[in-house]
């Protein structure tokens, strides 16, 4: 009553009011400042997403930049050699003598090891795209070669007086067998003194081509499925019997791998003709080994 009367009850109700307006006012601000918050951590996010983003592409451009630079590197030359030629080559190299530590002998595989980038530097991604490779390189860098040997070693780092090349490597050992394996056509012989000798061969008469008439084109490829599957069974039956210690695999690609056998080496050749030329041929392909000038 007595509030009424002095004007005093409209004053709290403005109070009260305004109290209000204020919690209102106070809550936009806090919710203003959350937002803004917010806006800066996000800000800050977008940003580290930039920079990582920025040296992501850095590193690909760099990459790029050193893989155009590596496509423009060239061999200074490259030879396929075998019989007195790569005699003559393996004499060579086995002749420099580069003082104690000199010489680096290296089996590269996918990819040049340490050693050889740092003796390389900008000529190493030679080595990567001849690899797997035998490097020869002395700490002068006077020599400077790639091989492939046929019959290469494992993986290896060997610094020496000389560069270590073993002939083993690059010139059938005696006992080593050899088998040319077709679809149709068998051929294996066993090394001794420098040639094939003991060879044996099987040929199965497997159909070539699909006639018009006749078969179906399905049964026609099942049948000559079923007749390739006999043959393989024949070339097992002679391995199995031969037993050899060591075997070196040559032929078609779709045959060698149905055959599943452990070999010291597998490689698709083209060789035709009657077996025991071909088997000849065949070997005398695998033996030869590309010589590169890094």
């Amino acid at each position: 009553m007595l509030d009424r009367l002095l004007g005093r009850a409209e004053l709290k109700a403005r109070i009260e009011e305004l109290e209000e307006e204020k919690r209102h006012l106070e809550r936009r601000l806090d919710a203003e400042s959350d937002r803004r918050a917010d806006a800066v951590t996000a800000r800050q996010e977008a940003e580290e997403r930039v920079n990582r983003l920025e040296d992501r592409i850095a590193d690909l451009e760099g990459r790029i930049d050193a893989e155009s630079e590596a496509a423009d590197l060239a061999p200074r030359g490259t030879e396929s050699v075998r019989g007195d030629r790569l005699d003559a080559v393996l004499d060579r190299l086995r002749s420099l003598d580069a003082g104690a530590e000199g010489a680096l002998t290296s089996m590269a595989g996918e990819t040049a090891p340490a050693d050889l980038d740092d003796l390389l530097g900008d000529r190493a991604p030679l080595v990567d795209r001849a690899a797997p490779c035998l490097v020869c390189v002395d700490d002068a860098r006077l020599v400077s070669v790639a091989l492939d040997p046929p019959l290469a070693p494992d993986p290896f780092v060997e610094w020496g007086r000389g560069f270590r090349l073993d002939d083993d490597w690059f010139h059938p050992p005696d006992g080593l067998a050899v088998a040319l394996v077709r679809s149709d056509v068998f051929a294996v012989g066993v090394y001794d003194g420098g040639g094939l000798t003991d060879v044996e061969t099987v040929e199965t008469d497997v159909q070539a081509t699909h006639s018009k008439g006749g078969f179906s084109q399905s049964r026609f490829e099942r049948r000559r499925d079923e007749q390739i599957a006999t043959h393989l069974d024949e070339v097992r039956s002679v391995l199995d019997r031969r037993d050899p210690d060591r075997l070196v695999l040559l032929g078609e690609r779709t045959v060698l791998d149905d055959l599943e056998r452990a070999a010291v080496a597998v490689e698709t050749v083209d060789a035709s003709g009657d077996p025991e030329p071909a088997l000849a041929d065949a070997a005398d392909s695998f033996f030869t080994t590309r010589l590169t000038l890094l």
